[in-house]
C-alpha cells in the first residue's frame, strides 16, 4: 500500500497524550485516547494489506503473523528484559509475583485478561504496573489472530458482503461496549470483544479507501483532528470507557484517514518532520514509557515531581529512537535483516517467549522471591498480617472463657469490633470471663440501619445482623453494650478506594437514595439506637473512630525498608484531616450525648497534631489501610477493658 506520511504524523498525535497521561499532567486528563487512536490506525493499515493481498490472490497467514512478529515482537521483548532487574531490585514480593504473572501473560497476548482480574486501570496501583501498558497490545494480538481468518473464510461472498458483515460486528462490539461500561466496566474496558469495533472502525476505512482515489476534504479532516484533540483535554478517568464517549476520537480518526488527503492543512500539519518522527518511533515510546514511570513511583517514597516525569517522558522518547533504530529496523529491514528465514522468525520468538515465561513461573511459585527480604522485613510482613476473632456466626457467638462466668457484656460492630475481638478474647479469658459479639464485616452497630449493595450488609445480612442485635435488647443477662465500627464510612458512604453509596435508616420507611444524605441518616440511625438501648436497661459504650489511611500501611512499611529510610514524614496523618473524616459522626454523637460513655481513640494512638500508621521503629499497626493489627489496637483494647471493668 502507498505510505501515507500523515498517519505517521496521526501516530504521534496519539502517543504523546498517554505518555504524558501516565506521567500525572492532568491537564491531558483524557491523554489515554491516544490508545483508541492507535487501534483505529491499526485496523487500518492491517485490512488494508489484507484486502490488498486478498484481492491479489497471494494472502498467506504465515507471512502475515511473520510480519506481526517482526514488527512486535523484538522491541517488546527488549523492553521487558531491561524491566527484569529493576523489578528484582525494587518490587516488593507481592508485586513482583504480579509482575512475574504479567511476564507469562505478555508472552501470550493474554495480559488484559489478567489485568482485568486485577486492579481497575486507573486505579493507584495500576501505576506500578511496568507492563501494564501491554493489555492494549495484546487486544490488538487478539484482534490479528482472528480477523484474517475471518476475512478469509468470507472473502469468496464478495467484497460488499464482507464490509456490511465487518460493519455489522462492529455495530455489535459497541453495543456490548455500551452495555458493559454500566455493568462489567473493568472486563469492559480490557477484553477485546467491547474494543473490537474500535479496530473494526480502522477496518471500515480500509474497506472504503483500498482501490479508490483519497478523498480529500479540509472540513472533515479538521473535524477529525479536533475531535482527537477535544476528547483528549476534555475527558477523564470519570468517562465511560470504551461506550458511545469513545465514538468522539474513533470517528475523528477516522476522518483523518479518510479525508486527509495530502492536499489539505491536516495532512500538511501531521506530515511535517517532527510529528512524522515521533510517529515512527511511537511503537517504541510506547513500550517504554510505562516501564520507566512505574519504577521511578516504585522508587520514590512520594509521587515523583513533574519534572522528573517529564524528564522520564523525554527519556522514552530517546530509548524509542535507540530501539526503534537498533531493534525495529534491524528486524524489519528488506535488504539482510536480522533472521532471514520465517522459520528463524517463529524459532527465536518461542525460545525467548519460553524464557520468559520460565521466569515468570518461578517469580509467581516462589511468590515474588521472599528470601530477598532481610529479617526485619520478613517481620513487617508477619506482623502486618490481618487478625480476627474468627467467630463467623451473628448469633450465638461468644468469646474469652468458655468454661468461665458470662460477663454481661456484648460487643457490637462491623469489621473493626472484628478486629478489637481478637485481643479481647485473650483479655476475657485470662479473667475467667466470657462475652458475647456480634459482628460482620461492613454492618454498622445500629438497628434499622441497612445498604442497598449486598457485600455492604444488605439483604439478608442486614437483616440476620439486626436480628442479632435486637435479640440483644431483650437478654436481661447483657448489662451493657460495646459498639465499635469504622464510622465515617457510614456517613461519608465510601472508604478509600471504594465507591460512595448511600445508606438508609429505615424506621421511617423513606427510602435514601443519595449519598448526601447519609449524615442525617446516621443521626437518625445513632439516636434511635442509642434510645432503644437505653429502654432496655443497658449501659453503652462507643469506642471511636480509627485514623484511615490512603495507603495499604504494611506495603508502606516495607517499602520504606526496602529503600533503607525511617522518614514518616509523608505518612503522617495530620489531625485535621482526620476530623475532617468524621465531621458529621462527631456531631452525631454530640446530638445523642454520648459523653463520657465515649472511647476517644485519637488521644490513645496519636499525638496531638499527628499520627503515625507505624511504630516507632517502622512496623505497621494496620493489616491495610483502616483494620488495626494487635500492635495497633493494643492500647485501644486496654481502655476499653478498663473501662469495663
Amino acid at each position: 500500500m502507498q505510505y501515507r506520511r500523515e498517519i505517521d504524523g496521526l501516530r504521534a498525535v496519539a502517543v504523546l497524550p498517554v505518555i504524558l497521561f501516565h506521567a500525572g499532567f492532568s491537564v491531558f486528563s483524557g491523554g489515554y485516547v491516544g490508545v483508541d487512536v492507535f487501534f483505529v490506525i491499526s485496523g487500518y493499515l492491517i485490512t488494508s494489506i489484507l484486502i490488498a493481498e486478498l484481492e491479489q490472490g497471494n494472502f498467506s497467514i504465515a507471512r502475515f503473523y511473520e510480519r506481526r512478529a517482526r514488527r512486535i515482537l523484538p522491541a517488546l521483548f527488549v523492553v521487558m528484559f531491561a524491566c527484569l532487574p529493576f523489578a528484582y531490585m525494587w518490587m516488593l514480593p507481592s508485586q513482583l509475583k504480579d509482575f512475574a504473572q504479567s511476564l507469562v501473560a505478555v508472552v501470550f497476548f493474554a495480559s488484559n485478561v489478567l489485568f482485568w482480574r486485577e486492579d481497575g486501570y486507573f486505579a493507584a496501583a495500576a501505576e506500578l504496573k511496568p507492563l501494564l501498558h501491554t493489555w492494549s497490545l495484546a487486544v490488538e494480538e487478539q484482534y490479528y489472530l482472528l480477523f484474517p481468518i475471518f476475512l478469509l473464510v468470507l472473502w469468496r461472498f464478495g467484497r460488499q458482503r464482507v464490509f456490511w458483515s465487518v460493519v455489522a460486528v462492529a455495530v455489535l462490539s459497541l453495543l456490548l461496549a455500551e452495555w458493559g461500561w454500566r455493568n462489567k466496566p473493568s472486563a469492559n474496558f480490557y477484553l477485546a470483544p467491547t474494543r473490537a469495533w474500535e479496530l473494526l472502525a480502522g477496518s471500515i476505512c480500509a474497506f472504503m479507501t483500498v482501490g479508490r482515489a483519497q478523498r480529500s476534504s479540509n472540513v472533515l479532516s479538521a473535524l477529525g483532528l479536533a475531535l482527537i484533540v477535544f476528547a483528549i483535554f476534555a475527558y477523564n478517568d470519570s468517562t465511560p470507557f470504551p461506550s458511545v464517549y469513545t465514538l468522539v476520537p474513533v470517528v475523528g480518526t477516522a476522518l483523518v484517514i479518510l479525508f486527509a488527503a495530502q492536499d489539505t492543512w491536516v495532512a500538511r500539519l501531521l506530515s511535517l518532520r517532527g510529528f512524522v518522527g515521533i510517529g515512527l518511533i511511537s511503537y517504541s515510546a510506547y513500550l517504554w514509557h510505562q516501564p520507566l514511570f512505574a519504577f521511578a513511583r516504585l522508587r520514590s517514597l512520594t509521587e515523583p515531581s513533574h519534572v522528573l516525569m517529564a524528564a522520564l517522558a523525554a527519556a522514552s522518547l530517546l530509548l524509542a529512537w535507540a530501539t526503534w533504530y537498533w531493534v525495529e529496523q534491524a528486524f524489519r529491514k528488506r535488504a539482510n535483516p536480522l533472521l532471514v528465514t520465517r522459520r528463524s522468525v517463529f524459532a527465536a520468538s518461542g525460545a525467548i517467549g519460553a524464557v520468559f515465561v520460565a521466569v515468570g513461573l518461578v517469580g509467581h511459585v516462589g511468590k515474588g522471591f521472599e528470601w530477598r527480604l532481610t529479617g526485619e522485613q520478613q517481620a513487617i510482613l508477619l506482623r502486618g498480617q490481618p487478625v480476627s476473632y474468627g467467630c463467623e456466626q451473628m448469633r450465638g457467638c461468644m468469646m474469652g472463657d468458655a468454661n468461665g462466668d458470662f460477663s454481661g457484656i456484648a460487643f457490637v460492630g462491623d469489621s473493626h469490633m472484628g478486629r478489637y475481638a481478637y485481643l479481647l478474647n485473650e483479655q476475657m479469658a485470662e479473667q475467667n470471663l466470657n462475652a458475647m459479639l456480634v459482628s460482620k464485616g461492613w454492618c454498622a452497630p445500629l438497628l434499622y440501619w441497612r445498604s442497598s449493595v449486598i457485600e455492604r450488609c444488605g439483604g439478608e445480612n442486614a437483616e440476620e445482623f439486626e436480628r442479632a442485635f435486637e435479640e440483644l435488647l431483650s437478654d436481661k443477662d447483657v448489662k451493657i453494650v460495646v459498639l465499635a465500627a469504622e464510622w465515617g464510612m457510614y456517613t461519608t458512604g465510601y472508604r478509600h478506594g471504594s465507591e460512595a453509596i448511600a445508606y438508609d435508616f429505615t424506621f421511617d420507611e423513606m427510602k435514601n437514595a443519595s449519598v448526601s444524605e447519609n449524615p442525617r441518616q446516621f443521626n437518625l440511625a445513632l439516636a434511635r439506637t442509642i434510645t432503644d438501648l437505653r429502654e432496655a436497661g443497658k449501659e453503652i459504650i462507643i469506642v471511636g473512630p480509627v485514623p484511615e489511611y490512603k495507603f495499604d500501611v504494611p506495603y508502606a512499611a516495607l517499602r520504606l525498608s526496602m529503600l533503607g529510610s525511617h522518614d514518616f514524614t509523608n505518612y503522617l496523618q495530620q489531625r485535621e484531616e482526620y476530623e475532617r473524616r468524621n465531621a458529621d459522626v462527631f456531631k452525631a454523637f454530640e446530638v445523642s450525648d454520648v459523653g463520657d460513655r465515649y472511647i476517644d481513640v485519637w488521644s490513645i494512638m496519636c499525638g496531638s497534631q499527628t499520627c503515625s500508621p507505624f511504630t516507632v521503629d517502622g512496623f505497621p499497626l494496620y493489616n491495610d489501610d483502616n483494620h488495626l493489627v494487635r500492635e495497633g489496637m493494643q492500647h485501644v483494647v486496654d481502655e476499653i477493658m478498663r473501662r469495663l471493668m
